[in-house]
């Protein structure tokens, strides 16, 4: 789930390791990139940290973030099958 604290959208991911962390960030940059939208992330082995605001929009949360948001849920759906 999305948490919306601080004026960002923040979520943590867990994969099985490095090589499903890493296609799953491919996968965001990809879209972020599609999108103009850049997520701030973090990675280490098989985690995946993400805070989404928008900068231009003086660092708060827009439909920009949540949008965003819901195309990385898309991405876990595909990935998971559901």
């Amino acid at each position: 789930m999305w948490n919306e604290t601080n004026n960002k959208l923040y979520r943590a991911f867990e994969f099985k390791d490095f090589q499903e962390a890493f296609a799953f960030m491919t996968r965001v940059a990809l879209i972020a990139e599609k999108m103009d939208h850049h997520p701030t992330w973090a990675n280490t082995w098989n985690k995946v940290e993400i805070w989404l605001n928008t900068h231009d929009a003086g660092d708060v949360v827009t439909e920009k973030d949540r949008d965003l948001a819901k195309r990385i849920d898309q991405v876990l759906s595909l990935k998971s099958g559901v």
